[in-house]
Order: C-alpha cells, then sequence, then structure tokens
C-alpha cells in the first residue's frame, strides 16, 4: 500500500483508474425523518440530492446478501419493479427506542440511505425485522432523481479529504473515511497523525490485517474552536461542525453524533462506504452503529482497541459480548434471537449459527469459568463506578482496565476450551439467555484479536464491497 498527500491524488482516484467515467453513476443520497416512541414509528422525506462525488461503490455488488442490520433500504425500478440496490443497516433510532425515554415522549431523527444514481425513477424501500427476524417493508417512497426539487448544487466543501492509504480505484476498494471531531485548526497535524496511527493499527488485526489492500482510507477535519467535544455530565460543551459528544442515551462513555446531515454533507467530499469519527478527547470512550458510523476517543491510552472494537459494530454488525458493563438499553424479558453473526439464544443447538466452526465433542453450552469472571466483574465495575464518580484522572481508569485484562487472560489460560469455539452463556449486555461462540474476543472485553466467528463475520462484509469479494 502507498500512502499520497496531494489532492492530484484523489483526482485520480476518482477517476477510478482503467474504468470509464462516463460509466459511473452519480451518488445520489435521500435524507429523511424517523420519528416515534417505544412503541410506534413514522418515516417522512426530507430531501433527495446528488453528492458530489460519483458513486464509490463496486457495481458488480448491488445486492447485498449479508443478511445483517436491524433495517434494509430497497431501491427497485418504479416501472419494473426490479431490484436494483440493497444494504442492511441501524440506526440511532432503533437504539433510542429500546431506552426508558422512548416510553416517556416522542423523538425524531434524521437518516440518510445512499445508492448510485438510477437512469429511471425508482421506489425506496425501508424495511425493518420482524418478531420472526424477516425484513419486511415499513416504508416506501417514490423518487425521480432528474426531478427539479433534486438538489445539485452544494456550497464549496469547508474541508478537503486528505489520503491516508490508497490501494486501488474506490470500486474496486473497500473505502473508510475518518472523520475528526474537536481538533482546532493548530491541531490538524494532530488529527492526521492520529488517523495514520490507529488506521494502521487496524490493518494489524486479523482479517483486516490479510485484507489490508482491499481497502483506501482517507481522512476529513472541519477544525473546532476549542480542542475536544462536549461531554455534558461534566459541564463541558463545545461546538462543532459534527457535533459529536459523549453521555449519549445517558452513558457517559457513548459517543455519537445525531446530526446526520451534518455528519452526511461533510463526508460526501471523499469517496466512502463506512466511516469513523475520531473525538480529540483522552476520556474512555465510544460508539458505533451498523452502516453508519463508529467513534473513538483518540488521545485514550486504549484507542486503538476502541477504533477497533467500535469498527466491528459499524463494519460488520457484530453485537457486543460482554454483559457487565451498564448501558442505556432496557432488558425485555423475552430474549429474541439476534440477527448478529457472533450471539445467539441457543434454542437449537443443532442448527447454532456457527455450527461449521464448532469441533464435533464440543459441548452446547461450553462451561467456562463464569461464576469466577462474575464475580471478578462485580468488584471491577463497582470501581470503574468510584472512579468516574469522583472524576479521578483518566490514567487510574486506564490502570484498572489493564487490571482486568491480565486477570481475564490468567483466568482463562487454564480454561478447557480456551480457544474452542463453541456456546458461551454471557452474551449481549445479557448474563444469561444469550451466547458467544468463543471465550475471548474484542467484542468481548479488551483483547487484540476477533474471534474465529467475528473472522469470518468481517470478511463477509469486505467481499460485498472489494472486487476481489466480487471475483468469490
Amino acid at each position: 500500500m502507498n500512502s499520497f498527500l496531494t489532492h492530484g491524488v484523489i483526482a485520480m482516484l476518482l477517476s477510478f483508474s482503467s474504468i470509464c467515467l462516463a460509466a459511473i453513476p452519480a451518488t445520489v443520497r435521500v435524507d429523511y425523518m424517523h420519528t416515534g416512541n417505544a412503541k410506534t414509528e413514522q418515516y417522512a422525506l426530507s430531501r433527495v440530492l446528488i453528492e458530489p462525488l460519483p458513486w464509490p461503490g463496486n457495481l458488480q455488488q448491488n445486492i447485498d446478501t449479508s443478511d445483517r442490520g436491524v433495517n434494509k433500504v430497497e431501491v427497485s425500478d418504479l416501472k419494473t419493479g426490479e431490484l436494483i440496490y440493497s444494504r442492511g443497516f441501524s440506526t440511532i433510532f432503533g437504539e433510542w427506542k429500546s431506552t426508558d425515554e422512548a416510553s416517556k415522549l416522542n423523538r425524531g431523527f434524521e437518516e440518510s440511505v445512499r445508492f448510485p444514481k438510477p437512469s429511471n425513477p425508482v421506489r425506496v424501500t425501508i424495511l425493518k425485522r420482524n418478531e420472526s427476524n424477516t425484513f419486511v417493508p415499513v416504508w416506501s417512497v417514490d423518487i425521480d432523481t432528474d426531478a427539479q426539487d433534486v438538489i445539485r448544487k452544494q456550497p464549496r466543501a469547508i474541508a478537503k479529504p486528505v489520503p491516508i492509504v490508497v490501494s486501488g480505484p474506490s470500486p474496486e476498494k473497500v473505502d473508510l473515511l475518518i472523520l475528526g471531531d474537536g481538533y482546532s485548526a493548530a491541531e490538524m497535524k494532530k488529527f492526521i497523525a492520529d488517523a495514520r496511527r490507529l488506521s494502521a493499527h487496524l490493518f494489524k488485526v486479523s482479517p483486516f490485517k490479510e485484507r489490508a489492500k482491499d481497502f483506501n482510507v482517507w481522512a476529513i477535519a472541519v477544525p473546532t474552536s476549542e480542542s475536544g467535544v462536549s461531554r455534558p455530565s461534566t459541564g463541558v460543551h463545545h461546538a462543532s461542525a459534527l457535533g459529536t459528544r459523549y453521555d449519549i442515551f445517558g452513558s457517559e462513555r457513548y459517543i455519537l453524533t445525531t446530526d446526520n446531515r451534518a455528519l452526511r454533507d461533510i463526508a460526501q467530499n471523499a469517496p466512502y462506504e463506512f466511516i469513523e469519527i475520531l473525538v480529540n478527547n483522552e476520556t474512555y470512550g465510544g460508539g458505533g452503529i451498523f452502516g453508519q458510523f463508529s467513534t473513538a476517543a483518540a488521545k485514550n491510552d486504549w484507542a486503538e482497541y476502541l477504533f477497533v472494537h467500535e469498527l466491528g459494530h459499524h463494519f460488520a454488525g457484530l453485537a457486543d459480548e460482554y454483559y457487565t458493563s451498564p448501558v442505556a438499553y432496557q432488558s425485555s424479558e423475552v430474549l429474541p434471537e439476534p440477527w448478529e453473526p457472533n450471539a445467539t439464544t441457543l434454542r437449537d443447538p443443532a442448527n447454532l449459527k456457527w455450527k461449521h466452526k464448532v469441533r464435533p465433542g464440543t459441548p452446547l453450552p461450553t462451561p467456562w469459568p463464569k461464576t469466577v469472571f462474575d464475580q471478578h466483574a462485580k468488584e471491577y465495575q463497582q470501581s470503574r463506578i468510584q472512579l468516574r464518580a469522583q472524576n479521578r484522572p483518566e490514567s487510574e481508569m486506564s490502570a484498572l482496565f489493564k487490571e482486568d485484562l491480565q486477570f481475564n487472560r490468567q483466568l482463562f489460560s487454564n480454561a478447557s476450551h480456551k480457544n474452542d469455539v463453541g456456546a458461551y452463556e454471557g452474551a449481549n449486555y445479557e448474563s444469561t439467555g444469550y451466547f458467544r461462540p468463543q471465550m475471548q474476543c474484542i467484542m468481548f472485553d479488551r483483547s487484540d484479536s476477533f474471534c474465529d466467528v467475528c473472522n469470518e463475520a468481517i470478511n463477509v462484509i469486505i467481499d460485498l464491497y472489494s472486487k476481489s469479494g466480487a471475483k468469490k
């Protein structure tokens, strides 16, 4: 892989090398409102626009076969009904809907779907999984991308992309865009250095390591007047173009932006299919939503872990495999089978979703030292809460995390099924009822590698977006 610093390289890449430019469609974005509460949902069209750059995706991979996400967008020819594009995704609204607040009031979130510009009018349909995990339509809108009210001209970009890693033409590669928030004008070099450092780490972790040549990485940051993003629980409020902040849904470590329009208007100035936002903060935190974006605190001692873990959510729809840390979501009496590839209810062990990875004779459920782990986790979480309540230095929190990881490694080192793929109870924020594939994984604790099932799940998405995947 080569790294380039000139915008001339971007122009070259956007010409898509040997691919005829005339054959590359424009990028259509549909912005819409998603509103409601814990029981009801509504949708309304906001605007349709043509983004400044051509479609970055592989036109041979327009149909999503991964079966990921709470939602799916389908774009069909209005006259013939032919499906011409689809992608699974999840939403901030979907997460908010499971919080206590959603049972008390209505809220609205703006969302977007993007697709290659069609030649004819289309029907854009949003689908959602029902109780049996089947996608069913919940809203549709007919769109003529040549209509007069489609936005075709936008203000000049307030920030330009910097190429971090360029492996080839965008339609042949996965395009990852790193956005910066909370970096002042004087810190732009620091942002680029952070983007280089964390993306370099990503490509040291399997399967990204083995598939590095399937990726391009770009970086954009709009300078802020102050360093860092808002952390309302501590009285810190900073303005920024992206509006990224801590304390989402009342979780002190959860970092998101709820300003989708700002996010998309900045991101559209680079080729992208996936976005990770780096916040210029030391406090531990991050977040990730499948098909939307992920976030990570770049100045934290665990930034490398955060970058990869949160990208696992956003990129491959991986579930959190931990269950001892407090989260904003409300637990349900009935645990549905997760759509995520790395968690299950194990209601039918004979048809375990990752049974092809399980060695004959491996017991299901698979025993592990859960009782000892749970007792330690209870004490560890109490210490964590106290450190935050007392506003102790971040170095003390980092030291606690290190001690916790060392305890886990020691505990699991003598476990009989340490390296086996099986079904280990405790996952998806629940101590019982959900099972994960292996004892340790980046999605379970602060380990440095993905389990075999997550590794395979990531490769499926790389294949969906890259030329090498299209050849399989």
